[in-house]
């Protein structure tokens, strides 16, 4: 079984989150910049075996598509076409940002590490894959 990995996608840095093998437990893996993201994805992908791609699908209050959905959708084209046969999932991740910056209060982090945007991405993308991990785990 293959691993399941989430794309906290944004114009100027993505975060991805990765599950373990067993698809238990999704963990944070970093930043990259979003210039360099396909490459990171082919490198990892010789790595690892993944079998799903989840990307976070930015929408408004009333369930429209914000302005960064069409970033978003051109990245969505791009991952299609550069790996045609991956599965790719999308997952509302409304309220992802505020929920990360919690998790830091919540463990303690100092104020000037809160500041740090890329870590704030790399823990929405990871809360974007629990998000996706429980969808799956309540369809059964």
């Amino acid at each position: 079984m293959g691993r399941i990995l989430a794309i906290d996608y944004g114009t100027k840095r993505v975060g991805i989150a990765v599950t373990d093998p067993l698809r238990l437990i999704a963990t944070g893996l970093g930043t990259v910049h979003s210039s360099k993201v396909i490459a990171f994805l082919k490198a990892y992908f010789e790595k690892e075996q993944v079998d799903c791609l989840v990307l976070g699908e930015p929408k408004r209050m009333d369930n429209t598509p914000s302005d960064s959905a069409v970033h978003v959708e051109g990245f969505l084209k791009l991952l299609k076409k550069t790996f045609p046969a991956m599965k790719v999932e999308r997952v509302d991740e409304r309220f992802t940002s505020r929920l990360a910056f919690q998790t830091m209060i919540d463990s303690g982090l100092k104020k000037k590490a809160r500041q740090n945007k890329a870590l704030v991405d790399e823990i929405s993308a990871t809360i974007i894959l629990q998000s996706y991990m429980e969808r799956l785990s309540n369809s059964f």
